[in-house]
């Protein structure tokens, strides 16, 4: 019988060490998402989305084993290719920011760097993804019903489908090229076939965006959400002027407990509000009567200003808000007014840390070479048309 009871022990011993083994060796998180290749767009409804997950030891330049869940082939082939490619560590919230996205007038091709940044999200697992404009190759009176279509379902393939597939939610604000709000002598829309198309795309059950409205007002062109403590506001910022009756929603919205109760407020727009590229630093490529929207924004406590349009990467703040001109990912990148830096073509990682008295720090890639972009190599202010926006990094007032 002792034999009987020392054999029965043993087995039992056996069992529980193999069990804390296999429990030590479990990845965290690997049970929360299955990979990106293996969800199919069709699978997913929008109120399925969620934030990706990610070890949240990784260090600042990982290998594909450290991340939770494994890559997509796509990504992870890139990312083979560019073992130098840094991953920085991760703040409360990581936000990707991606701008410009169209080629030719009417064009439903990407340019490589569109596909190589859409495809390297997941290395990066942002828990949200925005665009400050220019999603599509509109504003050409000559196009089409069916070539504006066209383009939205070249954009659908090349990015949203993606971004569906990868279940990352999608904040935008829409471009001069997607559907501009330039007005004739009535008042009415120049391209007001544009913005129809636009509105029936994004309205869509197949394209929702998978991100948590607070008010959809006039979705595409107006809207507020919110994601992880973090309120933002999109204006229709595709033309320079925001009308009265559209301001007087921007600040009820602003004022709203949902704004005010958040932690950090960012708001979206395509043209900015200072002039930074060579080429747009002019009247009409950036917002009428700048410094007025920024004292609006600021009463409100509006921590960034993202805008696309003038195709240049630069960090910058004036007053008191922080200003993101997002770099371009498609056709034509732009030159600042100032500096001797080549133009490039960039991606932008937003990490937010709600107890740093900077709340947001930002990692840029070159998205050609996939090297990070340093502060120290931009000028250190932008002497503007309407008004000297200063790097982030310096103080206004040296």
């Amino acid at each position: 019988m002792r034999w009987h009871r020392f054999v029965i022990s043993g087995l039992i011993g056996l069992c529980l060490t193999i069990g804390w083994a296999c429990q030590a060796v479990q990845p965290q998180n690997s049970a929360s998402l299955p990979s990106p290749s293996e969800i199919s767009p069709s699978e997913i409804s929008p109120s399925e989305i969620s934030p990706s997950v990610i070890n949240s030891n990784l260090s600042s330049r990982p290998t594909v084993a450290t991340l939770a869940t494994p890559l997509p082939p796509v990504t992870e082939a890139i990312v083979q290719q560019f073992p130098h490619l840094a991953n920085p560590p991760r703040g409360d919230v990581r936000l990707a920011l991606i701008s410009d996205l169209n080629s030719a007038y009417g064009s439903t091709d990407y340019e490589p760097e569109v596909d190589r940044g859409v495809n390297l999200l997941p290395f990066w697992q942002p828990d949200l993804v925005l665009c400050s404009g220019d999603m599509v190759a509109g504003q050409k009176p000559s196009l089409t019903p069916d070539q504006i279509r066209a383009m939205w379902d070249a954009f659908d393939q090349h990015v949203a489908a993606p971004l569906r597939q990868f279940q990352l939610p999608f904040g935008f604000t829409i471009g001069n090229h997607d559907a501009s709000g330039s007005t004739a002598i009535n008042g009415g829309f120049l391209f007001q076939q544009e913005r129809d198309l636009a509105t029936q795309y994004w309205h869509a059950q197949t394209h929702h965006p998978g991100i948590q409205f607070v008010d959809r007002f006039e979705f595409p062109f107006y809207y507020t959400f919110q994601h992880q403590d973090i309120f933002f506001l999109a204006w229709d910022g595709s033309s320079s002027r925001i009308p009265s009756d559209k301001l007087n929603w921007v600040e009820r919205a602003l004022a709203s407990p949902a704004a005010q109760q958040a932690k950090l407020r960012i708001l979206l727009s395509h043209l900015p509000l200072y002039g930074v590229a060579v080429g747009r630093d002019e009247p009409g490529e950036v917002m009428d009567n700048a410094d007025e929207l920024r004292s609006l924004l600021e009463k409100y406590n509006v921590h960034t200003y993202i805008s696309g349009h003038h195709h240049a990467y630069y960090p910058g703040h004036k007053g008191e808000i922080q200003l993101l001109h997002a770099g371009i990912l498609g056709s034509g990148p732009r030159p600042l007014i100032a500096g001797d830096q080549p133009p490039r073509k960039t991606l932008t990682l937003i990490d937010v840390d709600f107890n740093s008295p900077e709340l947001t720090r930002y990692t840029t890639y070159d998205m050609q070479t996939l090297q990070v972009i340093e502060m120290a190599e931009l000028p250190r202010f932008l002497a503007g048309h309407n008004g000297t926006v200063y790097r982030r990094d310096i103080d206004s007032v040296q």
